[in-house]
């Protein structure tokens, strides 16, 4: 029998407070889960640094890689499996995207890549297609086999059908982080009804459409993944952990830039700080990694450095008000002035950050839509409808943008007057006038 084919001789599950059980019948996969590229995934949390703001979010992007695998494989196995558009020799290549469509993301993900303009699905298409145990398993299926599964998850592969599964406006990715983020941070928002999403899901030639009959499963999804924005991923406290951790990063490579003598050299880092992080250096890093860097850095002679440091570690973190520098660029300009004239760095110290989110979007004549639309398939099993059409809920967010703009900063370094105690009010002031 072909490896592809192959099954293991008893199947193995994971227990998981999402989808109850997690099921693995062929040896690909299991091969895949033991390789130590996917098995780092346990040490990068889903969330970043979501848990300075929900103590229970951490859990890791591993979870959700076998999360979005159990979603893909329910619908391959148990709902497209025999209908005439969906090509059963597919199943592969599908399950594998779905396990590895995270596996390049790097420690605390999104604000790392900030840092060093890093791109995690670059990443992964290099741990897929080069010198990795992941590639060596995917290679034992066919030669051109890691290929295929690099194009699906970065959407070049040829049927679009398998792409959509995951990504699209709702996919496994989607429909399996709204859910276990709600569980790990406690809230409700991100809840819905994917039993019924799974039950109403079809196959079609450009991708999985759903039923008209559920169209209310969908609404309640869509505005599911709305709150969970605007309530769990962009909340403002979030937000200030992740700007100490993209200062404190800027500060270390300023610093290694300039050659400052470290007393814990960032070895580790060294190759991102100059921009040529190879395959092997990248996948030795983890958020283990960072925070040992993190700790001993708080011993450092450099004093915004040693400070960055001890505010992430013990979550001393910014202060924010509503502020749109874009708005008020004279006023913004004033705060930088006055932070230099207190001895404060701005650079570090007085920082900018938006949040932009499209909730859904679909597309219009003359506008070009990032996305594709969700389709509903009316009741004649041939008809596609595009769902904000049918839905008053999803027309009204649609193509509708939203943004937040904060504005952060050390409150308690502005409350302590033992030195340039006029600039500090007159900070205070400008400040205070924003907040109410």
């Amino acid at each position: 029998m072909s490896y592809a084919k192959q099954k293991l001789k008893e199947e193995k599950v994971f227990k998981d407070p999402v989808h109850r059980y997690v099921h693995v019948r062929d040896v690909v996969i299991w091969d895949l889960i033991g390789t130590k590229e996917f098995q780092r995934l346990r040490r990068i949390r889903q969330l970043g640094t979501t848990y300075f703001t929900f103590h229970g979010a951490e859990h890791s992007r591993f979870n959700h890689s076998l999360g979005v695998y159990e979603i893909v494989r329910r619908i391959v196995d148990d709902i497209f499996r025999g209908r005439p558009e969906w090509n059963a020799e597919e199943r592969l290549v599908s399950l594998c995207a779905a396990l590895l469509h995270d596996v390049g993301h790097g420690p605390f993900s999104h604000s790392f890549e900030k840092v060093f303009g890093l791109d995690h699905e670059e990443y992964t298409k290099r741990i897929v297609l080069g010198d990795t145990d992941i590639n060596r398993v995917l290679s034992k299926v066919s030669e051109d086999f890691p290929e295929q599964v690099a194009a699906v998850i970065n959407k070049t592969y040829p049927n679009k059908l398998v792409v959509s599964l995951i990504s699209s406006q709702i996919d496994a990715d989607r429909m399996d982080y709204l859910q276990r983020d709600a569980y790990y941070t406690g809230v409700s928002y991100g809840h819905f009804d994917m039993e019924r999403i799974l039950r109403v899901i079809r196959p079609r030639a450009e991708q999985a459409v759903f039923k008209l009959s559920g169209m209310h499963a969908v609404e309640d999804y869509i505005m599911s993944r709305y709150q969970m924005y605007w309530q769990i991923y962009f909340h403002p406290v979030t937000r200030s952990a992740e700007v100490l951790l993209s200062k404190t990063l800027h500060r270390a490579k300023e610093l290694y830039e300039q050659s400052y003598s470290f007393r814990q050299k960032p070895v580790h880092f060294a190759s991102l700080f100059e921009g040529d992080c190879s395959l092997e250096e990248y996948v030795n890093l983890d958020e283990s990694v960072v925070m040992f860097y993190f700790h001993v850095w708080q011993e450092e002679e450099d004093e915004i450095l040693k400070d960055l440091c001890s505010r992430f570690m013990n979550r001393n973190l910014f202060k924010y008000i509503e502020f749109d520098p874009a708005a008020e660029q004279e006023k913004y300009a004033e705060l930088e002035d006055l932070f230099r004239k207190a001895g404060i760095d701005p650079e570090y110290y007085l920082v900018h950050d938006s949040s932009s989110d499209l909730p859904y979007d679909f597309y219009r004549p003359g506008i070009e839509s990032e996305r594709q639309p969700i389709y509903l398939l009316m009741k004649d099993d041939e008809t596609l409808q595009e769902l904000s059409s049918r839905s008053d809920i999803v027309e009204a967010i649609s193509g509708k943008r939203r943004t937040d703009h904060k504005l952060y900063f050390p409150v308690d370094v502005l409350r302590d007057e033992s030195s340039n105690r006029t600039v500090k009010r007159r900070i205070r002031n400008i400040l205070e006038i924003y907040r109410k």
